[in-house]
């Protein structure tokens, strides 16, 4: 398994928090830091970098936060549209209200929330109504006049001058988003262009944790970094403002080096030339790079979480969320470091059991789905489909009472508890199917864990299965992959449906 000292997060959390307070501290007035990626539950950080915490950020803001405040942006068309976030399938509208529950735990500060692009529609109406509501205030910017060409509008009254200012006290004001393209850059400039107007300064920054900046371009953590945003098409590249100004090799990616020379001529137009940037590279505040302290395994960690989109992506596929040349991409890009969808140990373990199974009895096991689980020791565990529950809650099971010392033939829950549930299922609440998710299967175990020592010592191992990797031979339910996402599990599967049904339940 992978060395978990990769990443030193400590160093990380105190160098960060420095370099940050440094550029508040350099006296040129308010700091507007636009936060990309994941502010908090970076589990790809944390997955490329052994040893991240996947809040760290949100602890470095906590060990700042006497000098922070927070705004969250949200796109108006992301709200209408239902835009889901991947790894917790949620809606970014009902994220941002995740976040604000998320920022109060670390007693942040959170300033408002800004609705950019705004157009009227009810869904908005209704989020910003509940948001009032609950004390929350609100903002609604709109769409940027003359962006991104005509520099004079922009920066005018009928530019940024449309939007309001949002009131801030604080010397560091936090812009972030529930993900790409939530608007937090123009929300920034506005924000920068307000306060020249009222006669105070102020000064944008950008914190992004990839790619890194001080690594190799065509190191893994930064393809890594390429795979997760295949469907933005985003790619890394030598930043050449910062190779030309410094004669310093420095990565960044695509959009903020296509986008660099017009948000230089809004703030040039904006200070009148007070900020010195002569890179986006300037512009960024991450140092994330100067804590890794194992790079070999951050390179295998990285590779293995290439292999993991990728497998993602054959699943997005097969359901209609992508197009086949986003796939293509993201074999190309699995490609490039050497890798294939085999070198996850968990996908040749779940295939090769389903087939034996078939071939023992081809009629009893033609449709058998095997979900395989890989332990810290790395013994592979399996469990495989059966009328009594489905595959990954079987693989659940013997996972648990394999680490607590139970025999793998030992029933810890009563057949009678299964089958009670199992027809309650079919017979009160008229589903289709008998076989207990994982859900229902965690229930069970819960209860008879209340009576019995050895249900009692699987139970108390759960917590162990976080951040191990497994795979399923067939797409997961959507209520069992969140159910193995709240367990900490890292899921993937084959391409392949476990029922011909277009509606299944």
């Amino acid at each position: 398994m992978t060395n978990m000292t990769a990443f030193n997060a400590e160093k990380y959390i105190e160098e960060q928090s420095k370099y940050i307070l440094h550029r508040i501290k350099k006296g040129e007035g308010r700091l507007y830091l636009e936060f990309g990626g994941k502010l908090v539950e970076d589990k790809h950080a944390m997955r490329v970098l052994p040893g991240f915490d996947e809040n760290a950020k949100i602890k470095l803001l906590e060990k700042m936060k006497e000098h922070a405040e927070i705004i969250i942006c949200i796109y108006a068309g992301d709200i209408i549209s239902n835009k889901t976030r991947q790894d917790f399938g949620i809606t970014y509208d009902l994220e941002v209200m995740r976040l604000i529950d998320q920022f109060r735990k670390y007693d942040l500060s959170i300033n408002s929330v800004v609705v950019t692009r705004y157009i009227e529609s009810p869904s908005i109406t209704n989020f910003i109504n509940r948001l009032e509501r609950s004390g929350i205030k609100t903002y609604k910017h709109y769409f940027t006049k003359g962006y991104p060409t005509d520099i004079d509008t922009i920066v005018s009254d009928e530019g940024y001058g449309m939007n309001p200012y949002i009131e801030v006290k604080k010397p560091l004001v936090v812009i972030t988003g529930p993900g790409g393209g939530s608007g937090k850059l123009a929300t920034s400039l506005s924000q920068v262009y307000h306060e020249y107007r009222r006669g105070e300064k102020a000064r944008y920054a950008k914190f992004e944790t990839f790619p890194v900046w001080n690594l190799p371009l065509k190191h893994p953590v930064n393809i890594a970094y390429e795979a997760a945003t295949v469907d933005l098409k985003d790619t890394n590249m030598i930043d050449p403002f910062h190779l030309e100004a410094y004669n310093e090799t420095a990565i960044n990616y695509n959009r903020d080096i296509e986008a660099f020379p017009v948000v230089k001529r809004i703030l040039d137009k904006i200070t009148g030339n007070e900020l010195d940037y002569k890179s986006p590279t300037d512009m960024g505040v991450n140092r994330v790079g100067f804590s890794i302290e194992n790079d070999d395994e951050c390179r295998k960690a990285a590779s293995q979480e290439i292999v993991r989109r990728y497998l993602l992506a054959e699943v997005a596929y097969k359901k209609g969320l992508i197009d086949e040349n986003i796939l293509e991409r993201m074999k190309l890009i699995m490609e490039e470091v050497q890798m294939n969808r085999y070198d996850r140990k968990v996908v040749s373990s779940a295939e090769e059991y389903a087939e034996k199974k078939r071939k023992q009895n081809p009629e009893r096991y033609e449709n058998i789905i095997v979900t395989a689980i890989e332990l810290p020791n790395g013994k592979i565990i399996t469990g495989r489909s059966s009328r009594r529950m489905v595959a990954s809650a079987a693989m659940i099971l013997n996972a648990a009472k394999y680490m607590a010392g139970i025999e793998d033939e030992a029933l810890i829950i009563s057949p009678e508890i299964l089958n009670n549930m199992r027809n309650m299922n079919v017979e009160t609440l008229h589903r289709d199917r008998s076989a207990l998710n994982c859900e229902e299967v965690l229930l069970a175990l819960a209860i008879t864990s209340m009576t019995r020592e050895d249900a009692r010592n699987a139970y108390d191992h759960l917590k162990d299965l976080k951040g191990l990797k497994a795979h399923c031979t067939a797409i997961l339910s959507e209520r069992d992959e969140q159910t193995l996402k709240q367990l900490g599990i890292d899921i993937t599967s084959n391409p392949e449906f476990s029922t011909n049904n277009l509606y299944p339940r």
